[in-house]
């Protein structure tokens, strides 16, 4: 079985292999090693060979691992969906959200913000795909969504999130990120983020912008879901 160094070291060479293929700098595209459901000592191992950011989309496993990693220097993202008695949490414990997806949530997380913090990063969740089960603001509410978020203080906003609908076929990878980059493009913001990739997909998803790439399994492995708290 490989071990995580070197699942990480698989990971950083598609990065590279498919940055250069589309004649970006692989500097440019930030992996973010998703730990859900993975434990805190699959995150040490992680640190130990390099890795920094880690997203969670659970909140009681996330804060409980937070607190048994307080001596790394890492750098927590929240990735999931987000309930309205959450906020407060996510607020205080996360330097990055890019799940959100309705004008209340982002409030929340504003006031919530504690002074002494930096801002939170925001990401946008869009729907690209328009899945009935997935989160995210429909495409078309994402501009008035964006101009609301980019007035609240405590917060940065830094870009788009996608999740798009699972595809074996390149090209529609590539038509749902190209959609994202798209709507960002179009926003009258300084933005600097696409947070879409994933283990399965993150070679379409750099060919066409993403700045951030999300990936857990191929960095740890198939989950345990019954391992949760």
């Amino acid at each position: 079985m490989s071990t995580i160094e070197e699942m990480i070291a698989k990971v950083r060479a598609r990065i590279r292999e498919a940055a250069q293929a589309a004649h970006r700098d692989p500097a440019a595209v930030g992996l973010l090693a998703v730990s859900k459901t993975q434990p805190a000592a699959a995150i040490r191992q992680a640190h130990a060979s390099g890795m920094t950011d880690f997203g969670e989309n659970y909140l009681q496993e996330a804060l409980a691992k937070q607190a048994e990693l307080g001596d790394l220097e890492l750098t927590w993202h929240f990735i999931g969906p987000i309930q309205s008695n959450k906020t407060r949490a996510i607020a205080e414990h996360f330097a990055w959200v890019h799940s959100v997806d309705r004008l209340k949530i982002a409030q929340r997380l504003a006031e919530q913000r504690p002074a002494h913090l930096p801002p939170l990063n925001i990401c946008l969740q869009v729907n690209v795909s328009g899945e009935v089960s997935k989160s995210g603001c429909a495409p078309e509410e994402l501009p008035a969504l964006a101009s609301a978020v980019a007035q609240l203080p405590h917060l940065r906003l830094r870009g788009l999130m996608a999740i798009p609908e699972p595809s074996d076929d390149p090209r529609e990878q590539h038509a749902a990120f190209a959609r994202l980059r798209q709507l960002q493009s179009a926003l009258p913001f300084d933005l600097d983020t696409l947070s879409m990739g994933m283990s399965h997909d993150l070679e379409a998803a750099i060919a066409e912008g993403a700045t951030w790439v999300r990936v857990g399994t191929a960095l740890f492995g198939a989950r345990d879901y019954g391992t949760r708290p």
